[in-house]
């Protein structure tokens, strides 16, 4: 039998939560709800939830000292819910390592598609699953109409040689075993079966969100990966099917990229893994 998904809600306002609680509840999650940050952190710690909604509002403890507190003990999708408007918050929010974010007030069909994208996002040891993507309105919640999870296949990826060629090719020592999830490139090992990184034999902690973005690059070599490309791919859809990429993803895009260089060490001026095409997006650097 299929376990249950496991969500936590940290939220003060009581109709927001009741609101959140029922929407995650007809997704077929397993609900627990926090009014502060402090009992949220704990219900993390104890339920080992797959998604946290987080309100950066929050009576006692600041959301973004809450993000920073369950990465350190938590690898679940964070999605922020917040009422600020200003930039600078949400890109906190982002870099304290939070995976996407919402604004209020929202429609619950906006948190559905938000997390229902994260859930497709292939993990190790699991299927991905994505809530179906009908609205849920107050009506829906009224007359307790629920919408089951769908089980959704990985994208299908282009394949990768297991080897390029050297000879002057600045990938020249990028391997890649395609079939077994493997990279390795300029001391930088990704091993997508077990959601390992390493340099030089260390293990770096990377949320999922950074880990796919990594990923995404390392697969794609040197051919450029647009900052659209990779919304796309968060969202848990490789091809351009005419959804709307805003300003605000691709900037989301840059805060996840800023935070896998500063966890590997990267320097983005000499860069030994992640290199920015200018106005563009990013591609593999070449062999050191």
């Amino acid at each position: 039998m299929e376990t249950q998904r496991v969500a936590v809600i940290i939220e003060d306002d009581k109709d927001i939560r009741d609101l959140l609680n029922a929407v995650l509840q007809q997704s077929g999650f397993k609900v627990f709800t926090s009014p502060n940050g402090t009992e949220g952190v704990e219900a993390v710690r104890t339920h080992n939830p797959t998604v946290v909604t987080l309100d950066l509002g929050l009576p006692d403890i600041d959301g973004f000292e809450v993000i920073r507190q369950l990465r350190l003990f938590s690898d679940a999708y964070i999605v922020m819910l917040t009422a600020r408007a200003e930039e600078l918050d949400t890109l906190m929010g982002l870099e304290a390592g939070a995976d996407d974010y919402i604004t209020k007030p929202f429609r619950p069909r906006e948190l559905r598609a938000r997390i229902s994208a994260m859930l497709r996002r292939p993990r190790s040891g699991e299927e991905s699953t994505a809530m179906e993507p009908a609205d849920t309105t107050m009506a829906d919640i009224s007359a307790g109409v629920g919408a089951p999870a769908n089980t959704v296949s990985e994208p299908a990826q282009p394949a990768v040689p297991s080897t390029l060629p050297a000879g002057g090719d600045p990938l020249a020592a990028w391997t890649a075993d395609r079939g077994a999830g493997l990279f390795q490139h300029n001391g930088l090992s990704l091993d997508f079966s077990t959601r390992i990184t390493e340099i030089d034999g260390e293990l770096v902690e990377l949320t999922r969100t950074e880990f796919e973005l990594l990923h995404a690059v390392l697969e794609s070599g040197r051919r450029v990966r647009t900052k659209s490309d990779l919304v796309r791919r968060l969202r848990g859809d490789e091809y351009d099917a005419g959804g709307f990429i805003s300003e605000a993803d691709e900037r989301t895009v840059e805060v996840h990229v800023g935070n896998v260089r500063r966890k590997l060490g990267d320097d983005s001026r000499a860069p030994r893994w992640l290199e920015t095409v200018r106005g563009v997006g990013y591609r593999l650097a070449p062999t050191r």
